[in-house]
């Protein structure tokens, strides 16, 4: 008797760090190949049979909400802390920069910030309220007179889709090249296109990567 009321709380166990263990092994796989990789290629890092993780994680969808709603909820704490800043255009780029760089940290995360999630709560209310701090800060950025007046929150989108392909095909300067182009957007942004843009990639380093992201090499 003993013996079965411990059975079902051991299962139970199990259960939970096979789920802990196949979040963590998706993290890492995700954030080295993209949302590309295989769902067998995240049971063989995990350690755990596909069964084993299909029985966790029924869908792709399912399992890439779990491994990027803290990521998505640094994306909606950064956007948050943006608009608390005293000048809205100091925030407005801060928090361009720093969406931006999050995509540069993590290639899944590159991806997930231009796709949407329907069916993952937990991730779509941080992008909501993400998205609602961002387009407040429009607002006043645009006040000051510091934001161009036709500047759309869909800008931003657009900004992160060319972003994510910059890093994808950059490989070895994606940061210098993500660097670059935010500084270009910022600019272009701006009411006065007085923003110091930063340094360019050295032109061998950028055709390196250009190289090893059409040979499939990865950021």
């Amino acid at each position: 008797m003993e013996a079965d009321r411990k059975r079902p709380r051991r299962l139970r166990c199990d259960a939970e760090q096979n789920r802990d263990r196949i979040i963590e092994a998706a993290r890492g796989v995700y954030e080295r190949e993209g949302l590309s990789a295989s769902m067998a290629s995240i049971a063989r890092a995990a350690g755990v049979g596909i069964a084993t993780l299909f029985r966790r994680f029924p869908t792709r969808s399912e399992l890439i909400a779990a491994v990027f709603e803290d990521a998505m909820e640094r994306n909606r704490a950064a956007a948050v802390a943006a608009g608390e800043r005293g000048s809205a255009w100091d925030g407005f780029r801060e928090y361009v920069a720093t969406v931006c760089g999050l995509q540069a940290d993590n290639r899944g995360f590159a991806e997930v910030l231009t796709m949407n999630f329907a069916g993952a709560r937990n991730l779509e209310k941080a992008r909501q309220e993400a998205f609602a701090a961002f387009s407040d800060l429009i607002g006043r950025a645009k006040a000051e007179g510091r934001l161009r007046e036709d500047f759309a929150p869909e800008d931003l989108l657009i900004l992160l889709m060319a972003n994510a392909g910059v890093l994808a095909a950059a490989t070895d300067a994606a940061g210098e090249a993500s660097r670059r182009l935010v500084g270009q957007m910022l600019r272009a942004f701006a009411v006065d296109a007085e923003e110091p843009l930063p340094e360019a990639p050295a032109p061998k380093r950028l055709l390196r990567g250009m190289v090893r992201g059409r040979r499939g090499g990865g950021c």
